[in-house]
């Protein structure tokens, strides 16, 4: 009888674990961990500002994005402000580094970026509502950290004329369920095939919201450029002609 008991009492424990490492107890802590769902879903926007280093010159950037979709970057390099991954709310452009031109980004392009729309600010805030769909594929060891590997398919792309998969997959803190790494496999391009990888540390508070201020971003066992952030604003003043594009002249 008291082997019964200590059996049951290991299958409740079994089942008690298993069940705070669902997808949705995951995706909830997070949000829990980093100020609450509330409180992301009434940000309207943020604003960052971050110096990357090339070849021990310091880049300073600055990351705008809205909840409507409006989104820039802006880099200041050798006196030029080049803008990357501009969208004004209809076209998707960005700054020619040859020519320091703006150009428009193809159809495919633009349209495969307004399916992201709905993202902001996070993809995991209304992933169910917009149809994704959220797998855990258990734990791996990223860089020393124990992590839940989640599996977010979202709606596919158009690659060349044809739909193609699109998946990501996001590495979760199993002690702290912040996401410490970002995969997806590139589609398009030179680097088609490659796995583009994001890493972000140094959580910070601000303004009662957790955000990382250390992004590396890179192509896998490739190695990295890391974006040191300095300031994060919330819902900020935005001139709206930063995401217009210029006329040529």
């Amino acid at each position: 009888m008291k082997y019964k008991f200590v059996l049951a009492l290991l299958t409740i424990a079994s089942f008690t674990v298993a069940k705070a490492q669902t997808v949705d107890e995951i995706i909830a802590k997070y949000f829990e961990n980093t100020g609450g769902m509330e409180k992301w879903k009434a940000l309207q926007g943020i604003k960052m500002s971050a110096k990357a280093n090339q070849g021990g010159i310091e880049i300073p950037i600055v990351i705008t994005q809205l909840k409507d979709g409006r989104q820039a970057t802006s880099i200041n390099f050798q006196g030029k402000d080049i803008k990357q991954g501009v969208y004004d709310g209809t076209t998707l452009w960005s700054t020619n580094f040859v020519n320091m031109k703006a150009e428009k980004s193809d159809a495919e392009t633009t349209e495969n970026f307004k399916k992201d729309i709905g993202e902001f600010p996070d993809p995991f805030l209304t992933y169910k509502e917009r149809g994704l769909k959220a797998e855990l594929l258990g734990k791996e060891t990223i860089d020393g950290a124990q992590t839940f590997k989640i599996k977010l398919t979202k709606k596919p792309i158009m690659v060349d004329g044809k739909e193609a998969e699109n998946i990501v997959y996001y590495y979760f803190d199993s002690e702290n369920f912040v996401p410490l790494v970002i995969e997806q496999e590139i589609k398009t391009g030179q680097m088609k095939g490659a796995i583009q990888q994001n890493k972000m540390s140094d959580y910070q508070d601000v303004d009662g919201l957790m955000f990382p201020f250390s992004l590396a971003q890179g192509i896998k066992d490739k190695g990295s450029q890391t974006l040191t952030i300095s300031k994060i604003e919330l819902n900020p003043k935005v001139d709206p002609s930063i995401f217009v594009m210029p006329k040529e002249n």
